[in-house]
């Protein structure tokens, strides 16, 4: 559960932190509901069409080294260049699964590889295109204290 409400803060602080302009942006709902048995609920939406919501589970509760906090949620929000990003999420003793259009997307097979981002394509046809800066360089001459 501690992992699940970390991750959601660093969202929703990554997400506070694209507000640039002067005028507050709105909070036109917000939700949030705590059960004693561990599960909870919680979601929010702004005035510039950030959307978030997540719910949580307590499994397991007081076994020793099996509880843990089964959680679901997403989020979604429009990127500074105006695309829409959506993320949806799962979070439980399997660890934390994102899914989302925008998000790299794992190898089918072992035998194809993975798409190469397109900073790293950059870097490798730069480097293909000046081969002359593959080149040692002589390492510079001691200095005396």
């Amino acid at each position: 559960m501690k992992v699940a409400l970390f991750l959601f803060a660093i969202i929703t602080n990554g997400l506070a932190a694209q507000l640039t302009g002067k005028e507050p942006i709105p909070i036109i709902s917000q939700d949030r509901e705590v059960n004693i048995d561990g599960s909870y609920r919680s979601s929010y939406e702004t005035g510039n069409g950030i959307f978030a919501q997540e719910q949580g589970v307590l499994r397991n509760a007081g076994v020793k080294d099996a509880e843990t906090e089964n959680v679901q949620g997403g989020f979604r929000y429009t990127a500074p260049d105006g695309s829409p990003i959506q993320v949806t999420y799962t979070a439980d003793e399997n660890g934390f699964h994102a899914q989302g259009d925008h998000l790299p997307v794992p190898p089918i097979d072992d035998k194809t590889p993975p798409p190469i981002p397109v900073a790293i394509l950059r870097s490798l046809e730069y480097n293909a295109a000046h081969p002359e800066e593959d080149e040692e360089r002589p390492a510079p001459a001691a200095r005396r204290f």
